[in-house]
């Protein structure tokens, strides 16, 4: 009877299988590195689109505030397709790209999410809300580019980020620069977005760039 050893059957084995490959097993620092090379690093994406991409595309399509309110209350879908961006996810409102420029009536400084009223057509009234930070609400700089499409994330967390990273961009851009006294009575001038505000409620918006005069 003839014996074969195990090592001679190994390579048989390996002889008659030669499309195997022995693939190796990561090491925890492999893994680590891996995973930072494909990590969602949402400042980054936000920073290398701000400037070519983000700022020219609001100055080009936002319309002029008294403008776009005037199509919003005419018919809020056709608004958006033209102010905003048509393919927003179907539950969200729509967000306007908008220009204003007014007169600060008041000045809310109290807390971190501090905004500025500001009157736009001159009757001393306010008619818009702007955010100056640093708390910033919502994502209406996201929402409002017509270029971006959620189906090109991951899921609902990445898109979330991504959202929140406009309002950090934009704090460290500008926002946190701006002058917290003596705002009252001097004139302001916005290019930013804002979300279909509830019957009643002032247009609050997040402001892309933002100049504020004497």
């Amino acid at each position: 009877m003839l014996k074969i050893r195990g090592a001679a059957v190994a390579v048989m084995l390996v002889a008659a299988l030669p499309g195997c490959k022995i693939i190796k097993t990561p090491t925890p620092e492999e893994k680590a590195a891996e995973a930072a090379r494909t990590a969602f690093d949402p400042a980054a994406k936000v920073e290398a689109i701000w400037q070519p991409q983000v700022i020219p595309d609001l100055e080009k399509r936002a319309g002029d505030f008294k403008t776009v309110q005037q199509a919003v209350a005419s018919n809020p879908d056709e608004a958006g397709a033209k102010y905003g961006n048509p393919r927003k996810q179907s539950a969200s409102p729509w967000t306007y790209a908008v220009k204003l420029s007014g007169k600060i009536v008041a000045a809310d400084t109290s807390s971190r999410a501090r905004t500025l009223d500001v009157d736009v057509d001159g009757d001393g009234k306010a008619d818009a809300k702007v955010q100056i930070g640093p708390a910033i609400r919502g994502t209406a700089l996201r929402d409002a580019l017509d270029f971006l499409d959620f189906n090109e994330f991951r899921n609902q967390i990445e898109w979330a980020q991504f959202g929140k990273a406009f309002n950090e961009k934009a704090n460290t851009s500008f926002l946190t620069a701006l002058p917290r006294d003596g705002l009252m009575g001097k004139t302001i001038t916005v290019t930013g977005a804002f979300p279909l505000p509830s019957s009643g409620q002032l247009p609050l918006i997040t402001p892309s760039a933002l100049a504020v005069g004497r």
